[in-house]
């Protein structure tokens, strides 16, 4: 089968393929006049899958069939723009890439877009998409919608099937959406589950501080402010603080599992095409590599502990915690210092992966900024990034999740008005 002849090449940070659309939708629908990015790891018929990974795509043949999220979105009446970059194998929080580039932050300039779903996340801050449709492992939809001040939810695990979809590691992969306001990733994630899966969750929430201070002071306190303003507005009830055990053991088993799984899917392909990765996601593959079954299975062991624990924990309850540890680093952030911002946002985002829950990023919190080399602009010479609010909720209660989001971000709003008011004066 050839490849679809309606797409120009755009290789470049945001799109690898471009259409005006590229595949249109069934035309009428709840998502019609909706533009989908979506990220090169999903089948869309006619067209290859390229995975990040320019060696891996001139192997690929064209999909004969759309992925099912894909296909759900189309038969929604929603058009897809194009398909749009990902971080190699999707195996990244930051949204490097080394072939094609690293996609603008649209909420931020000069900071990293954050990944694996940089590709769609940057499409829709900048009102090339209305939707972004991508994948979370470990992060890849929650950390891109923090950095670029999105809604992005990670759904429940095995919510939506992940036929057609690239995987990274199956214990872990969940379909997620991004969009610039609630509405719209409501009806693109109600077009795309399961229909009669979904159940009601009850508005109860948890809290954790110590995965809070995992964060950047900055964050903490974004955080800390945002729960003082939804307690005063009588939103969060009886707030329970719970414990979430050892969060540098519970990381570094979702590590070591994922990695082992990472090797499983990719690891042939990776001996066979040496030098095809760029250094980052070489080095992962390389320790990878290096996971016996025995760690595999004691990390597996510990997670399905942990998993077993925190379900007892938080029942009906929703988790509130930021989405990532800090805001969206400088590009050209040093390895060093981008590898420790990784390991301490792993540390919050491998919760949901542990347990399988939804989670859900709201852009409801900032934090001021003095300088991002090479910004100008918004940060040039002071401002703020955003940051998300992420809601962890019982599984198979994605809508329900996005819903209370919806209430808890108009709370907000009401109250950063109402202070806005008094500060100016206004009666």
């Amino acid at each position: 089968m050839p490849e679809a002849r309606n797409a120009r090449a755009a290789v470049g940070p945001i799109w690898r393929v471009l259409g005006d659309p590229l595949v249109r939708g069934a035309g009428a629908g709840p998502l019609a006049g909706q533009a989908v990015a979506v990220k090169d790891l999903f089948d869309v018929a006619g067209h290859r899958v390229g995975a990040g990974v320019p060696a891996y795509l001139a192997g690929a043949a064209p999909a004969t069939a759309h992925a099912y999220a894909v296909g759900a979105l189309l038969a929604a009446g929603a058009d897809v723009r194009g398909i749009a970059q990902t971080d190699e194998f999707a195996y990244s929080i930051a949204g490097r890439n080394p072939h094609s580039g690293t996609p603008a932050n649209g909420a931020v300039p000069g900071a990293l877009p954050g990944g694996s779903s940089s590709g769609p996340a940057t499409a829709v801050a900048l009102r090339q998409a209305s939707i972004g449709l991508g994948t979370d492992t470990g992060g890849s939809i929650r950390v891109p919608a923090s950095y670029q001040g999105l809604w992005g939810l990670r759904s429940t695990h095995g919510a939506v099937p992940v036929g057609g979809l690239v995987p990274l590691a199956p214990a872990f992969d969940a379909v997620g959406w991004l969009a610039r306001d609630g509405g719209t990733l409501r009806a693109a994630v109600a077009a795309t589950l399961v229909a009669g899966e979904q159940r009601a969750a009850p508005a109860r929430y948890a809290v954790a501080p110590d995965a809070v201070a995992l964060a950047d002071p900055g964050v903490g306190a974004a955080f800390g402010a945002a729960l003082a303003r939804l307690g005063a507005a009588g939103l969060l009830g009886d707030l329970a603080v719970v414990d979430t055990g050892d969060l540098d053991e519970l990381a570094e088993a979702f590590r070591t599992v994922q990695a082992a799984q990472a090797w499983r899917v990719h690891g042939a392909w990776v001996r066979a095409h040496p030098g095809a990765l760029g250094d980052d996601v070489a080095a992962r593959f390389a320790w990878a590599r290096s996971v016996t079954a025995d760690a595999a299975a004691a990390a597996g062991e510990t997670l399905a502990a942990a998993r077993a624990r925190l379900e007892a924990l938080l029942g009906e309850r929703t988790l509130l915690l930021p989405s990532a540890s800090s805001a969206a680093p400088p590009v050209d952030v040093a390895g060093g210092e981008l590898d420790l911002v990784r390991a301490r946002t792993m540390r919050l985002t491998c919760l949901a992966g542990i347990t399988g829950r939804p989670a859900l990023s709201v852009p409801v919190l900032s934090v001021p900024v003095l300088s991002v080399p090479g910004g100008g602009g918004h940060n040039g010479g002071g401002g703020s990034s955003p940051v998300g609010l992420c809601l962890v909720g019982p599984r198979c209660a994605d809508l329900a999740l996005i819903d209370m989001g919806r209430r808890l971000a108009a709370a907000l709003d009401l109250a950063r008005t109402a202070t806005a008011r008094t500060d100016d004066g206004t009666p």
